[in-house]
């Protein structure tokens, strides 16, 4: 997901309202199926949508959950997962992308989370033997998991991570501020027909294409986990693409010093979308050490 917040966002979250936890666990369905092949596990009015590849859930000693980054879906992971054969990888459909329906409210990322945990309870195995591995929104998720449910993982791995807020330089915060400054005032004296056209004009590409979604992306973009970050204690890795203009670099370095039990891999040439394809067998063996250290 685009870490640089665009203004449109910045100026409607506080639309979005918080939402109530999610029911307990008795909304839940049955346990996900053990062997491979496509499920749904649906707790309240939300559900996420899964595929478990590699071995078979009974018999699983490791099981990897890929999560997947914004405008993305399970198959952002395939290639990835297809590495680890010798685990149960068990690829996720977050509420509102890939085939799973969108989340009853416009959801921030501790809903997200939420979800999650009572998921990777579902699936009965040992916290111990589960590791979690997110791309940007994945990330997200994966950092509110860790601090709100601490043991729930036993290990993440978090590429091109977002959560944190961009450093942005002088001219560039007073021309952020002053396109504020502008559509707000626009709000008071311009046609809901001009606003919108603001809106598409000055709109990030995730903002564009996010439809029914977009009032779950504005909040999300908008959260600053650093404080989040900050709770993690399960042993983490981060690996950013050094020509990452999304999630740059720098924000991998801040991350670093907020997560206690973390290591950073820079990985050259890479950028936020390459580090998943050109670059995805040393981000398999930067996992495959990882997985080999817990």
């Amino acid at each position: 997901m685009t870490a640089a917040i665009n203004f449109m966002s910045t100026i409607s979250v506080s639309n979005v309202s918080l939402q109530p936890p999610l029911p307990g666990k008795d909304m839940s369905t049955p346990h996900p199926q053990t062997q491979a092949g496509a499920g749904m596990f649906k707790h309240g009015p939300a559900a996420i949508h899964y595929e478990i590849t590699g071995a078979p859930l009974a018999d699983a000693q490791r099981v990897i959950v890929w999560a997947h980054g914004w405008g993305q879906n399970r198959e952002a992971f395939r290639a990835l997962a297809s590495s680890f054969s010798q685990y149960t990888n068990v690829l996720l459909d977050f509420p509102g992308f890939g085939v799973a329906p969108p989340p009853p409210e416009s959801w921030g990322t501790a809903e997200y989370a939420d979800l999650s945990e009572q998921f990777l309870k579902s699936l009965g195995k040992p916290a111990s033997s589960i590791v979690w591995v997110g791309h940007s929104f994945g990330c997200r998720i994966g950092l509110q998991l860790a601090s709100r449910h601490p043991g729930v993982v036993s290990g993440m791995c978090l590429i091109a991570a977002a959560g944190l807020k961009r450093k942005r330089s002088f001219a560039e915060a007073v021309k952020f501020q002053t396109r504020i400054r502008m559509f707000k005032l626009a709000k008071v004296f311009a046609s809901k027909e001009k606003i919108e056209e603001m809106r598409r004009k000055a709109g990030s590409a995730d903002y564009q294409r996010a439809g029914a979604m977009r009032p779950v992306f504005v909040r999300v973009v908008n959260e600053d986990l650093t404080e989040v970050a900050r709770n993690v204690a399960c042993p983490t890795i981060l690996v950013f693409g050094e020509n990452d203009n999304e999630t740059p670099p720098e924000m991998g370095e801040r991350l670093s010093k907020l997560i206690a039990n973390s290591k950073l891999f820079i990985l050259p040439r890479n950028d936020h979308y390459t580090v998943l394809a050109d670059g995805r067998h040393v981000v398999a063996k930067r996992i495959a050490e990882f997985m080999g250290s817990l």
